[in-house]
């Protein structure tokens, strides 16, 4: 292993950690709290909530030593978040970043529990240590696992933000959370990047939180199964664009190729909003705006 401090095991006082919220509920302080008493230190980043919320941060960081609260006045989207907070971990001289959504709710011996797979790793070429995840809504999801594992941990294709362990020195190399995908496909770029510049993505096999995608519904269709994560029609926008760009960049297929399983991708969501959820009309209508947007190249926060 290399010489370098953030490659050796981790403390709690190497770990700040990084929490997006955009309008928060009023049960956040106290899911803040359980995360405090495990790292080194917090930042909480907001993107544009209102007074009363943003007063409540305000408040909910007060009462911590070690948590500090960087208010941006707009949405400026979960991927710039994302990098604000990691630059300001990293200017504390923080080896890792503990990665946070609002309404996770972490438990108590998480970030034990992160130490022990980090540990139990022996190489120093991994970037990023997730959190497997209860779903309070009822789906499960099993993301692409691959050949490497442990006792503790398996190797993964990607992982989801929320829960996850980032090395600093790691995300120094390979650089930022891309900014023009603003929300969603954010987490999963960054790993498949991560891989192609040959650092590993891991996984725990214990579940560490409870964490919730969209507002799952399970429905019954021709004698089976399906799931619809019922997201707004600003998701489903980015969802599609985003998905697209994927698909464009990473899954290494010619253009026809592409463009035409992008687009069949877009009917199978389309079928999915319009048999199933509400609001059929404006999320259809984003998503097929994500898609043009996507073959155009338009990126960032959506054009109205």
């Amino acid at each position: 292993m290399s010489d370098n401090p953030s490659d050796r095991p981790a403390d709690t006082r190497s770990i700040c950690a990084v929490v997006v919220t955009h309008h928060p509920d009023m049960d956040f302080p106290a899911r803040l709290a359980r995360v405090l008493s495990q790292v080194g230190a917090a930042v909480v980043v907001d993107n544009g909530s209102s007074a009363p919320e943003l007063e409540m941060l305000r408040r909910a960081t007060d009462r911590a030593t070690a948590a500090v609260l960087i208010e941006n006045s707009e949405n400026l989207g979960i991927a710039r978040a994302l990098n604000i907070g990691v630059h300001h971990a990293q200017s504390l001289g923080h080896a890792w970043a503990l990665l946070l959504d609002q309404d996770t709710l972490v438990d108590t011996d998480m970030v034990e529990q992160l130490l022990t797979v980090q540990a139990s790793v022996v190489t120093d070429r991994v970037a990023a240590i997730g959190s497997r995840f209860r779903d309070t809504s009822g789906q499960t999801v099993e993301p692409i696992r691959l050949s490497a594992q442990g006792e503790h941990w398996q190797e993964m294709e990607s992982v989801i933000t929320s829960g996850c362990l980032l090395s600093l020195r790691a995300y120094a190399a390979i650089g930022p959370f891309r900014d023009d995908f603003f929300i969603d496909y954010v987490d999963t770029e960054f790993c498949f990047r991560a891989r192609a510049a040959g650092f590993r993505i891991i996984m725990t096999r214990a579940a560490l939180m409870s964490h919730s995608v969209g507002a799952a519904t399970s429905h019954t269709m021709l004698g089976g199964k399906t799931w619809t994560t019922n997201h707004s029609a600003e998701r489903r926008y980015y969802i599609a664009r985003n998905n697209t760009v994927m698909l464009r960049e990473y899954a290494g297929f010619g253009r026809g190729h592409w463009l035409w399983k992008s687009i069949t991708r877009t009917f199978r969501l389309t079928k999915r909003i319009a048999l199933f959820e509400t609001d059929k009309i404006n999320k259809i209508a984003a998503a097929w705006q994500g898609w043009r947007d996507a073959v155009r190249g338009r990126m960032g926060p959506r054009r109205r």
